[in-house]
Parts: C-alpha cells; structure tokens; sequence
C-alpha cells in the first residue's frame, strides 16, 4: 500500500522580509495559506478559492507565478501520510485576515521555524536561501 498524497496549494505573501503563516483552530503548529483542490480545479483556480475562504483576498490571477512544489509529513497525520504543497506568488487586494478555519495570522522568519509544521519549514528554510525572507 503506498503512503497518501495530501495534494495542496499554498500561498507565499511576503512583506518586509517575512512570509504570512497561519494555523487553524485547536492546532498548535503553523502553515502556509491555502488549501486542497476540488475536483477539475487548476491550480490557480484553487489557489484563489482557497485565499479568499482562508484570508479574505481576492488574488490577481493575470499575477500569479510558481514558486516551487515541497513534500513532507503531513501534520497530524500519523500513518505515513504525506502532503505535497505546490506553491504560489500573486499580487491581490486587501489585506490578509484570517477567516474560516483559521485562528490566527503571523509574519514569521527564519527565527520562527520551531513554530510550523514540517513542511512549513522546509518552504521557509528555501525562502531564506533564497533571500526571500529573513
């Protein structure tokens, strides 16, 4: 039996050297903004469902440009079950406000790694050596 596939779409705001990170109701860890697909979704399709449930942003499709696509465990989840998050810049309207199911939104740096999920901080190590964050 191969291991599960968490297949989603993540959101990289960057500002003044930090990334927007969220966590969700009753979970201690952070994560990268956005959510899976729903079925015959593109990516971008997804991606600005996913913000606008999450954060309130209506993204600027013409705008978004792929980042990189990160696997890790998938937090939570104790069976071996992975996550693939396939991540995304894009220029939007408004400022970022959590909605839904999240509970809180931070601007995290490198300093914050300890504070997300594992593939969280694999996304925000690649921002840092890329001097993309702090």
């Amino acid at each position: 039996m191969s291991a599960k596939i968490i297949d989603k779409l993540g959101l990289l705001t960057v500002s003044e050297g930090k990334v927007a990170m969220v966590r969700s109701h009753n979970k201690d860890l952070f994560y990268i903004p956005g959510g899976k697909r729903e079925q015959g979704e593109t990516d971008e399709q997804a991606l600005c469902r996913e913000i606008q449930e999450e954060l309130t942003l209506q993204l600027d499709a013409a705008t978004i440009v792929f980042y990189g696509e990160f696997l890790g465990a998938a937090d939570g989840k104790q069976d071996g079950t992975q996550v693939r998050i396939r991540c995304y810049f894009a220029d939007f309207q408004g400022e970022p406000q959590p909605a839904a199911e999240i509970a809180e939104l931070a601007w995290f740096t490198s300093d914050d790694l300890p504070r997300c999920s594992t593939t969280a901080a694999t996304i925000l190590s690649q921002l840092m050596q890329d001097g993309i964050i702090k």
